[in-house]
């Protein structure tokens, strides 16, 4: 089961060829004092290398499985939970399982995601191992951004959320939402200034009826809440979520290298430095516990992308170039968590 408060981790993804090994990456983690790892696969040499550390672990399910556990729970599902859940149950701290990440309504994926999570919720629950089950979306999901009250998902992807978020409902789960300022900030129409991406704005920013908004990050998780709040005459809000949050910050970070389409100076913000105050300033705004305006004193839990960069993600302008330390174990920069 996951802690409760605040939380910040970090994602290690495995897309490379010049990782440090598993147990050297773990290590990394626990002498960095980070204290929740998110996987995007059940890598078994990773979850060996967790055995009996102190992390707590997200566990994804790819996109490319959810058709086969959808499809046959007796056979699939319950090997899957089998073979990389319950095989480390016993001295690997599990705290969520997130079925898929960002399934797009138009994805022939869409169709096998709730069954997918229903399937594997059923076989956590004969386990007796009361791991949430959740999915990530992104921040696509949202067809109204601004101002944040009037935070709407976009019509076309509401019969797949309704499901989601029926499910997430009535197993008292979170929703795991992916939250990159990043990509807002440098979207070529972006009117954002970089002090409202990166928490350095002194004074208010965008004041929202009785909420006043510092940071673009807290912005853009209380669109979420508000969109929740549009869903059911508002009551996923008041029943979705585990412990102490409803949403999940499940990835957010910033680049030090981006070639795609930007806004006018995208390159002095893909920076080191930049990165650095960025990531600094989420750990330390989430270490604060002082919640969003719209949920003040919530504890915040999200996971940094990523541990390392990968050289083999397919876009490698666009997705290589978020990681925290180096092949090394170098810091890229400095970052204290």
């Amino acid at each position: 089961m996951a802690s409760l408060g605040a939380e910040i981790g970090v994602a290690y993804g495995l897309d490379g060829n010049n990782l440090p090994s598993k147990p050297d990456t773990v290590a990394l983690f626990e002498s960095k004092n980070i204290r929740r790892i998110r996987l995007y696969r059940a890598d078994h040499d990773a979850l060996e290398a967790l055995r009996r550390s102190n992390i707590e672990v997200t566990l994804g399910i790819l996109n490319t499985d959810l058709q086969s556990l959808a499809r046959n729970q007796q056979a699939n599902a319950k090997n899957w939970v089998q073979t990389n859940v319950v095989n480390y149950a016993n001295d690997v701290r599990f705290c969520y399982i997130v079925v898929g990440n960002e399934v797009e309504p138009s994805s022939p994926d869409a169709q096998f995601l709730v069954p997918a999570m229903q399937n594997i919720q059923n076989e956590i629950n004969a386990a007796r191992l009361g791991i949430s089950v959740s999915t990530a979306l992104s921040m696509n999901t949202i067809g109204v951004s601004f101002p944040p009250s009037a935070g709407a998902f976009k019509s076309e992807y509401r019969p797949l959320l309704d499901a989601v978020l029926g499910f997430l409902e009535t197993n008292q789960a979170p929703i795991h939402v992916n939250v990159y300022p990043y990509f807002a900030y440098n979207d070529p129409a972006s009117h954002i200034s970089l002090d409202y991406a990166l928490f350095r704005a002194t004074s208010p920013v965008v004041t929202d009826g009785p909420y006043q908004y510092y940071n673009l990050f807290d912005a853009m998780l209380d669109t979420v809440y508000a969109a929740l709040e549009k869903v059911g005459g508002g009551s996923f809000p008041h029943k979705v979520g585990h412990g102490s949050t409803d949403i999940i910050a499940s990835e957010s970070g910033w680049s030090t290298g981006h070639r795609g389409p930007h806004r006018k100076g995208l390159h002095q913000s893909c920076s080191c430095v930049i990165a650095r105050i960025y990531n600094q300033n989420l750990i330390n705004h989430v270490k604060s516990g002082r919640g969003t305006p719209r949920r003040p004193g919530k504890p915040i839990q999200a996971y940094i992308f990523s541990m390392f960069n990968e050289n083999l993600k397919p876009d490698q302008d666009i997705e290589g170039h978020w990681g925290l330390f180096l092949p090394n174990g170098r810091p890229k920069y400095p970052i204290n968590f």
